[in-house]
């Protein structure tokens, strides 16, 4: 395998992997970049539909605007700028296959400064690159040796919360574009014979321990406080919130994400499954033949989004433990 390498930020491909076989690079759509829904990126969806899942929508929209201001200080605490944030969510989009948040995400990246030329801004992007493709897509070989590069490069604890939750996010974003399109019946990828490779998933496991320093009570904010009370009382997120709340105005996005996005419905279907199991392992795959079946079962088409959004959360989820700590 070799590196790609393009000249110029005229096309949307970006630091991933090809084989010898170099299929024609689309160009960049700098419209992509001018949009009113930074989530679902101005989808022409049915009122009724965008209005039923406005619960969880309004935070994950929120959400976009907390990740990537397109203007950003950065600090000796907060070293990541917009560009290092904007081009992790175009490694993620990319690793997903879904081409639209390619497209918008290279598009906001584009007229943007990049790092310096020197040899350790070089290793610090390249770094987070890979990071970010792994635990986007390959997370079981997330290890010590990746979350300590992290570290050797410069990143902070700060840094790094908000690289897990970049990665997660645009992941879940991916996967809830596509059902999103399945739903109106477009493609998702506009790549003919452009092969992503199937997502790897670690193994669950209940028992879990931080790697990552959590924040100490003596020294947290009035708002780190608040958030860590809320947050450790919901079962999904209570091992995680330690660590997430030393960005906690991320940390309450996120969880209100995920409370809103319940349903409560319970459809044992082998629809359901599959349609599940191909979102999650291949996002760039999904398609209307997936989505159909679930409404046939007599689910409406609120209750298919919301439970396979469900499964795109857990994802999201499963990556931030992944990173932040390890399986016992």
């Amino acid at each position: 395998m070799e590196q790609r390498r393009f000249s110029g930020k005229g096309h949307w491909y970006h630091e991933t992997q090809s084989n010898h076989a170099q299929p024609e690079v689309l160009p960049l759509v700098p419209e992509a970049a001018n949009v009113d829904d930074r989530f679902l990126l101005d989808l022409a969806l049915p009122d009724e539909i965008v209005a039923a899942c406005t619960g969880w929508l309004a935070p994950a929209r929120s959400l976009c605007h907390q990740l990537f201001p397109l203007s950003l200080p950065v600090n000796r605490l907060r070293t990541l700028s917009a560009y290092d944030r904007l081009s992790t969510a175009l490694t993620v989009a990319q690793a997903c296959g879904v081409q639209r948040l390619c497209n918008h995400y290279a598009a906001l990246l584009a007229p943007l400064p990049g790092p310096d030329s020197s040899r350790e801004s070089n290793r610090r992007l390249a770094e987070i690159t890979q990071y970010a493709r792994q635990l986007a897509s390959s997370p079981d070989v997330i290890d010590d040796k990746a979350r300590n590069q992290l570290d050797e490069v410069g990143l902070s604890v700060y840094d790094i919360v908000v690289i897990n939750q970049i990665i997660g996010f645009i992941g879940f974003q991916a996967r809830v574009v596509a059902v999103f399109q399945a739903l109106l019946g477009h493609p998702v990828r506009w790549l003919p014979g452009h092969h992503i490779q199937p997502h790897t998933l670690p193994a669950s496991s209940d028992a879990w321990r931080a790697l990552l320093p959590v924040v100490e009570l003596r020294y947290a904010s009035t708002h780190q406080l608040e958030s860590l009370s809320r947050w450790q009382a919901e079962p999904a997120l209570e091992a995680l919130t330690p660590v997430l709340c030393h960005e906690p105005t991320l940390l309450d996005l996120t969880g209100e994400i995920l409370i809103n996005s319940r349903d409560t419905i319970s459809l044992p279907s082998p629809a359901l499954a599959a349609a599940a199991e191909l979102l999650t392992r291949s996002p760039d795959r999904f398609s209307a033949a997936q989505f159909t079946p679930l409404t046939e079962e007599g689910l409406t088409a609120v209750q298919a989004i919301n439970l396979l959004s469900q499964c795109a959360l857990e994802g999201w989820l499963n990556r931030l433990k992944v990173a932040s700590g390890k399986a016992e």
